[in-house]
């Protein structure tokens, strides 16, 4: 019964999300250049939906082996980049970045660095650079935006 839980809570979550497309504005037939604002999403949902049913019909139960350890350290590692991500976004991700390296094995303290450092500042210039996004203020991008 249990196995059934999860496919049944994305049916549920899909027919909720489809119900809140069915309340987008319409658009006039005469400015209409394709399909309505909500039918993409629509489409989607009831693709999620037959999969779902899909999953629940095909899908033989089997028996999961116990969670490690390093899933939860992982999850952890989240919460940490959330209350660090106050101070600056930039900061959460390199600490993110570099304690998740570090507990999944990696020990080899430059390659450590590199991860923490490179690439929170790679997405940064990506995003601030090519797609001109600016990122909420906190204390490393002060320093680039002033």
């Amino acid at each position: 019964m249990a196995r059934y839980a999860v496919p049944c809570g994305i049916i549920v979550f899909c027919l909720l999300a489809y119900w809140f497309s069915t309340q987008f504005d319409r658009v006039p037939p005469i400015l209409l250049r394709g399909m309505q604002p909500a039918d993409f999403p629509q489409m989607v949902m009831i693709l999620i939906v037959i999969l779902s049913v899909l999953v629940v019909i095909f899908d033989k139960p089997v028996e999961n082996p116990p969670i490690p350890a390093k899933v939860w350290i992982s999850l952890g590692l989240f919460v940490i980049f959330v209350i660090a991500a106050q101070l600056d976004m930039f900061l959460g991700l390199g600490v993110f970045a570099g304690a998740l390296a570090w507990f999944w094995g990696e020990r080899r303290i430059w390659a450590v660095v590199l991860v923490a450092v490179v690439s929170p500042a790679l997405i940064f210039l990506l995003f601030d650079q090519v797609f001109s996004i600016r990122f909420p203020h906190g204390l490393l991008t002060n320093l680039w935006y002033g």
